[in-house]
């Protein structure tokens, strides 16, 4: 049960009548599960009967209606803004769960559904060839010799566990927007990497020399531990001395700073530019993120909650104080869209936020988006536009 009062600011809220007053008792009130599950119901039942009005078939709509009252599970989101926005922190947290009930009512609409871009994962091998790889396929990666090296199943790419003898041969893994994949190196290290995404590496380490591998844009590295073998990650400009550990490495071409956030183990952070010199080596801690600017080659390093940064292997896209342009990059990497953003002003907006991409497309993002924050847009093609 809900006391008469916090009833009173639910409808008002869904009439958007609430004010100041009323936004600052809901806010308080939603903290408790329960409660949200209570509001999760004004929500999809304020929802159904603003589209019963305009729908010709009253029972039908009341039966469909009944069961979606009666559904227990919803994802929800969370997101917290200041002064006019205060809508938001409400709404935020249902964020998708208007076209999620539109969709459980009437199906997929097809209008302005947008299709993302038919691009593919490309494996480029020691020869210069490039293959496509199909995630519905399992195909082996050769070498010029004939010997099979490794085995692509699915969504990741395994080498056979070996170290050579003499040279390096170098593949390399590119991964477009709108997917993710992994692979298992030689020496057993796990990477996985995100959308937009590539790492290029050797077949085969060398024994008794450094393993050296280098990445462009986002990718979690579960390295195997070999006090005889260090591991080096690069990532345009700095280099990641790894001393078996677990960590994200986020460096995409358009980024003004390098994020390496340490989940486990020990990394030290480095410039590639210079020559290494003792004592010049950067440290981080576990729960730590060392930030490098790539302008003024500068290395500093805070403490973070970790699970913020690698929750995009989960296919969750989670944002704190994070900028509007940057959210957009994220969706634009995820979504495989193309998102125009004609509001300067709303660029430098910040937001917290968690999206559950797998649950969510981006239809449903960008509809909240304009509930919620009054953002307006059009699909045009692929492409989002924000005016």
């Amino acid at each position: 049960m809900i006391s008469k009062e916090i009833e009173n600011c639910i409808v008002k809220y869904l009439s958007q009548s609430a004010d100041v007053a009323d936004l600052d008792l809901l806010n308080k009130w939603i903290v408790e599960e329960d409660n949200q599950v209570i509001f999760k119901t004004f929500v999809k039942t304020n929802f159904a009967i603003n589209l019963a009005m305009d729908d010709p078939n009253k029972d039908n709509i009341r039966e469909r209606l009944l069961k979606e009252i009666r559904k227990e599970k919803s994802s929800f989101y969370r997101r917290r803004f200041s002064s006019v926005a205060k809508y938001a922190a409400i709404a935020i947290l249902f964020l998708g769960l208007g076209l999620l009930v539109k969709q459980s009512f009437f199906g997929k609409s097809s209008n302005h559904e947008i299709v993302p871009r038919e691009d593919v994962i490309t494996l480029q091998l020691g020869n210069g060839d490039v293959r496509i790889i199909n995630e519905d396929d399992k195909s082996y990666v050769i070498r010029a010799n004939g010997n099979k090296v490794g085995l692509q199943k699915g969504d990741r790419l395994i080498y056979n566990k070996s170290y050579s003898q003499s040279e390096l041969v170098y593949n390399t893994l590119r991964i477009p927007n709108g997917k993710r994949f992994s692979v298992i190196l030689s020496d057993g290290t796990k990477v996985h990497l995100n959308s937009g995404s590539s790492l290029t590496y050797p077949i085969e380490f060398i024994k008794d020399r450094v393993r050296k591998v280098q990445v462009a844009g986002e990718a979690y590295f579960e390295v195997t531990k070999d006090e005889n073998h260090l591991f080096v990650v690069n990532t345009q400009g700095l280099n990641v001395q790894v001393y078996g550990t677990k960590f994200n490495v986020s460096n995409y071409s358009e980024d003004d700073a390098a994020e390496v956030v340490l989940v486990e183990g020990e990394v030290s952070l480095s410039d590639s530019d210079k020559i290494r010199k003792k004592g010049g080596e950067f440290f981080l801690k576990p729960g730590f993120m060392g930030v490098f600017n790539k302008m003024n080659k500068k290395i500093s390093n805070k403490k973070v909650n970790t699970d913020l940064y690698t929750s995009w292997m989960n296919g969750n896209l989670v944002f704190r104080n994070a900028t509007f342009e940057n959210i957009i990059q994220k969706l634009e990497r995820h979504y495989n869209v193309v998102i125009i953003n004609n509001n300067k002003d709303l660029g430098q907006e910040t937001f917290n936020a968690t999206i559950e991409t797998e649950d969510e497309t981006i239809e449903q993002v960008f509809n909240y988006f304009n509930k919620v924050y009054q953002i307006e847009y059009q699909i045009v093609e692929n492409k989002i536009i924000i005016n």
